[in-house]
């Protein structure tokens, strides 16, 4: 079974961003970056990119191969949004768009050996 471990929104202003968050999800950053700020909620991560050129949050799932995930959703009708990319150390993320404009986001977390 697949699950929602990420939610990456925008953040233009990631100083005022960051504090919102901090107070809303009651606790502090775990990642505390000038590119990223990531904060954990249990087994969920909330992330805070001032970089993002999408207007509204990206909801990741995690996939065992992310290649053939996105193959799948692609002959589905989706649009290649961002290739495949190792954002930390293997980590690996891509996403599409879907036919209503919303990103759909994919993770594989480094295949550990």
């Amino acid at each position: 079974m697949k699950k929602v471990s990420l939610i990456v929104y925008p953040a233009k202003e990631l100083a005022s961003t960051k504090q919102l968050f901090s107070k809303f999800l009651g606790v502090e950053p775990y990642v505390d970056g000038p590119y990223y700020v990531g904060y954990k909620v249990g087994d969920m991560e909330i992330g805070l990119d001032p970089n993002a050129q999408n207007a509204g949050p990206i909801t990741y799932i995690d996939v065992v191969d992310i290649k053939s995930s996105l193959q799948e959703i692609i002959a589905l009708g989706a649009t290649l949004q961002q290739d495949v990319k190792d954002v930390a150390r293997g980590l690996l993320v891509a996403s599409v768009k879907d036919k209503d404009g919303n990103i759909l986001g994919f993770r594989q977390n480094p295949q550990r050996t």
